[in-house]
């Protein structure tokens, strides 16, 4: 499928990929660090990029990404509470990257599937449930009902709670930046079904 026409065939966005001796020493951190295999899922074509746009919050956005997302959680509902975002922000580039990692970490292709499609979890284990109603709350409905957040204050304590709230934030925050600068999925990569989305071709 052909890309728009302002978007960057090296960075797959709309903003042109920084060079490494463009950058201050923060950003060079930065593109060291995106460039090393296994430090980020998919490196400088992704948010990793867009980030080097500013390389004054660069390093504080990546301490407190690093944290939540490795050190507040296990990696399954960490990885469901990010799908959940992606599928109500309608992040197709989060949802690329995520549903082979959530694969990968051990969740369900039943779960997935009912993130995917918005369906029920009815029947889902207690806590997989309330963290995609919750998220599904905050980030579609916008409105957290005194029973959601009841449901979760029964399974985290405050201070996780807040931490899981961060990490959800801190995703929304990404698909905020995917969509301004129009983040192309790679080919191959698993597709969201997004109402409404149109074909590189159409725009």
């Amino acid at each position: 499928m052909p890309m728009p026409a302002d978007i960057d065939q090296q960075s797959g966005c709309r903003l042109p990929l920084l060079k490494r001796e463009q950058l201050d020493e923060a950003g060079k951190r930065a593109f060291d660090r995106a460039s090393t295999p296994g430090k980020t899922i998919v490196g400088l074509r992704g948010p990793s990029g867009i980030h080097l746009y500013s390389t004054a919050t660069v390093d504080a956005h990546n301490v407190a990404n690093q944290h939540l997302r490795f050190k507040c959680f296990d990696p399954k509902t960490r990885e469901i509470a990010i799908l959940t975002v992606a599928r109500e922000m309608d992040s197709r580039f989060e949802w690329a990257a995520h549903e082979p990692e959530a694969l990968k970490e051990g969740v369900s292709q039943q779960i997935i599937d009912i993130i995917k499609y918005r369906k029920s979890t009815q029947g889902l284990d207690e806590t997989n449930a309330a963290i995609i109603e919750f998220g599904r709350q905050i980030f579609r409905d916008h409105n957290v009902t005194q029973e959601a957040y009841a449901r979760m204050k029964a399974l985290f304590a405050p201070n996780k709670l807040v931490e899981l709230v961060m990490l959800m934030g801190n995703y929304a925050a990404t698909a905020a930046l995917l969509c301004a600068f129009d983040m192309q999925v790679p080919e191959g990569k698993p597709l969201l079904p997004v109402e409404g989305w149109l074909k590189a071709d159409d725009r």
